[in-house]
């Protein structure tokens, strides 16, 4: 009886310990010097096309982070911008696999009607190693897969940051 006792004590105490263990977690996230290389670097990259946009860059949970939007960039680029970023953060994918899949699937058409959503071209999260930590949108290219080069160039200039 005193074994079992003791044995039933030592396994509580680890689900104690193993539930205690999952209380807290450590995630990445998006800094305030990050997220405003990434939108200069995006802005020059579309600037150097000879396309004038505005990036907005969003950390995990969706909240602008950075924006910058080029001389001449259209007013409505602000809130393309930031609703790219947002979308794809929130899904942990490009808007433009998003918006493949709409197209392809009709129980994925419905993803339009979320709230702050906008499913064009031109979102792409941002990683460090697998982690998700934000995303960058970009809205006034001609073309939603215009936005996303550029966007992805932006990226790249601080891959190393992502590590």
């Amino acid at each position: 009886m005193k074994a079992t006792v003791s044995a039933t004590a030592i396994a509580l105490s680890l689900i104690a310990s193993a539930a205690s263990a999952q209380a807290v977690r450590t995630e990445k996230n998006m800094s305030l010097d990050l997220a405003n290389q990434i939108a200069a670097a995006t802005v020059a990259s579309c600037s150097a096309s000879g396309y004038n946009v505005t990036a907005a860059v969003v950390d995990r949970a969706g909240n602008l982070r950075a924006l910058q939007r080029a001389d001449n960039a259209g007013p409505h680029t602000i809130g393309a911008a930031q609703g790219k970023a947002y979308t794809s953060t929130s899904a942990r994918n490009t808007t433009a696999a998003m918006l493949e899949n709409v197209q392809k699937n009709p129980g994925a058409a419905t993803l339009v009607d979320i709230p702050g959503f906008l499913i064009l071209g031109g979102g792409v999260p941002v990683k460090a190693g697998n982690e998700v930590i934000g995303a960058v949108g970009v809205g006034g290219a001609p073309g939603g897969h215009l936005d996303e080069a550029c966007a992805n160039a932006g990226i790249a200039k601080v891959a190393d940051l992502l590590k």
